[in-house]
């Protein structure tokens, strides 16, 4: 008769998220292959689209200094100079689609590899400490997408400016794939410099940076904001400079009034002490004994009153009777 073999019993999940180190290298591997996947698939359906997504980011310089604008447009500009673009090569308009469905696909598919990074990371985190990560993670992404919104505002008066430094009787020819990259470079600048307030308030919430000191810190943050704008800019142009760097200041402000906010708060309560429910804090710094008072000698139990000799003949009459 044939034996049941007995069901293999599925080992409970650590509540603490803690498993061995090749659980967690096959989780990694899971996770990698979850997020790569979604990247591939929204890079496929991307390729069906990515003339689409070009004349969405190209749009806005073209109606500025295209040279298949209306002529109305064109004339308002102070010398109605205009750009074509243009590929230079065969195999740039495979090159370019495949860039562009890769970046789209990487873009369209990170809530799921940000979903699986966060997968693998969260079980090793506390309670507040999650907390505090999606609150970040929370207000980041807008900002982000505020600044990438900005990026692709200003790009029509970057392209004008940058126009009209052309030479009377030139015309200008730009390529795809270089201004391409120079629109994406200026959405992840943007996008990214966005988040400096971000940074000092997750450096005011775990006591490392104070409110005040971020405030006295107001000439040497608008001097580095400006710097950095004339350097994070592509163009040589003040005007895109100062769209940058106004937006960046005004946030850097915004998150010094949050710090003073938070830190006369955390003040207050601890001139209050703790509450009903809550543990004091205990102090744990070692202190003197002074000087050791000397103890003296316990008094003689009855049968060490007889001295050694008694002692050594109680031994020999226990030897005698064993």
């Amino acid at each position: 008769m044939r034996e049941s073999v007995p069901k293999k019993q599925k080992r409970e999940k650590d509540p603490e998220g803690r498993m061995p180190l090749v659980e967690h290298l096959r989780e990694l591997r899971n996770r990698l292959a979850k997020g790569v996947l979604a990247i591939v698939v929204m890079m496929i359906v991307a390729a069906f689209f990515y003339e689409s997504i070009i004349n969405f980011f190209t749009k806005p310089i073209l109606q500025t200094i295209g040279c298949d604008a209306l002529f109305t447009d064109l004339a308002k500009q102070r010398t109605g100079r205009c750009a074509n673009i243009v590929m230079m090569d065969l195999l740039g308009p495979f090159t370019l689609a495949l860039k562009v469905s890769l970046v789209s696909g990487v873009i369209l598919a990170s809530p799921v590899w940000l979903y699986q990074l966060w997968a693998f990371l969260a079980p090793g985190l506390h309670r507040k400490e999650k907390k505090y990560a999606l609150s970040f993670v929370a207000a980041g992404f807008p900002l982000f997408v505020a600044g990438a919104y900005f990026a692709y505002k200003v790009l029509p008066t970057t392209a004008r400016v940058l126009i009209d430094f052309t030479p009377t009787g030139v015309e200008n020819l730009l390529t795809l794939d270089k201004l391409l990259d120079l629109i994406t470079r200026m959405v992840i600048v943007f996008g990214l410099s966005f988040e400096l307030p971000l940074l000092l308030v997750m450096l005011n919430f775990a006591g490392i940076l104070s409110g005040k000191r971020m405030l006295g810190w107001w000439r040497g943050m608008i001097m580095g904001i400006t710097v950095f704008s004339a350097i994070a800019t592509p163009s040589t142009d003040p005007v895109t400079m100062l769209l940058l760097a106004a937006p960046i200041c005004v946030l850097y402000f915004g998150a010094v009034l949050l710090a003073l906010s938070r830190d006369a708060r955390r003040r207050r309560r601890d001139e209050s002490g703790p509450s009903d429910d809550e543990a004091s804090d205990l102090d744990l710094t070692p202190q003197s004994i002074g000087e050791m008072e000397p103890v003296g000698a316990p008094p003689e139990l009855p049968e060490q009153a007889g001295g050694p000799g008694e002692d050594r003949r109680r031994r020999g009459d226990l030897d005698d009777v064993t």
